[in-house]
């Protein structure tokens, strides 16, 4: 199921569709889409917090780029429907790519990464103000592996095939139990890079010392439980 999903995917590769993406209002534009199913510029300039006539540009942006198109009109049809483009759409660095590709999906990456950020953030401030079984159904956790590649993209592998029934483009809504609400997800699976020692200040200058007043050599890492920064943020 989950290779099957990957062949759904629309890899974006044209520079000029993910910097167009690459907008905070447009990604937020795309959120509120995909979570509501079909939103006008009305409703998404409410949630955005721009106007409705830049909200319509916006999305004039994502439909030139093939991420939304028309929907089936209401009431009287006197704005516009819009929704998202079936397919969804992942991007990934490779090692051939130009440096023009690579700037735009770095650049693309990093956003998708900060609003992601943003998401959780406010999920944490509003947690207090959760119902308890969602309070119970939330966790913010981080977990450090010891694998090599094979078992790396295993896991990832497991990982989309357990998430894929509950995705919002693929579930039928109907079918969801009474309660379903949007909910999120947050994945991102890496080999660590090994951080280069910066060495402590200095107590007389602030420049950096590999050593302590005493001579001896010292850890500056931030230690939390076993010292691998694994566990519940």
């Amino acid at each position: 199921m989950a290779e099957e999903k990957r062949r759904e995917e629309r890899e974006l590769s044209d520079p000029r569709a993910m910097r167009a993406l690459a907008h905070p209002a447009r990604l937020a534009i795309l959120n509120k889409i995909q979570a509501d199913g079909t939103a006008t510029a009305t409703e998404v300039a409410e949630v955005v917090g721009v106007t409705p006539s830049a909200a319509s540009y916006h999305l004039r942006m994502l439909a030139k780029y093939g991420f939304v198109e028309d929907a089936p009109p209401r009431g009287d049809g006197r704005e516009r429907v819009w929704r998202r483009v079936g397919a969804s759409w992942s991007v990934s660095p490779d090692i051939d790519d130009q440096p023009e590709v690579r700037a735009a999906k770095n650049m693309l990456i990093n956003l998708v990464r900060d609003e992601a950020a943003a998401e959780a953030k406010r999920a944490l401030e509003n947690f207090d103000r959760e119902p308890r079984e969602w309070r119970d159904a939330t966790t913010f956790a981080r977990s450090v592996l010891l694998v090599d590649a094979a078992e790396l993209k295993e896991l990832i592998r497991r990982i989309e095939e357990l998430i894929e029934p509950y995705r919002v483009a693929a579930r039928d809504r109907s079918q969801a139990p009474p309660g379903a609400r949007i909910a999120e997800t947050q994945i991102t699976v890496f080999p660590r890079t090994e951080r280069r020692p910066h060495g402590l200040p200095s107590e007389d200058h602030g420049e950096p010392s590999a050593a302590g007043s005493d001579g001896e050599a010292r850890d500056a890492g931030n230690v939390w439980g076993d010292g691998d920064g694994e566990g519940p943020f």
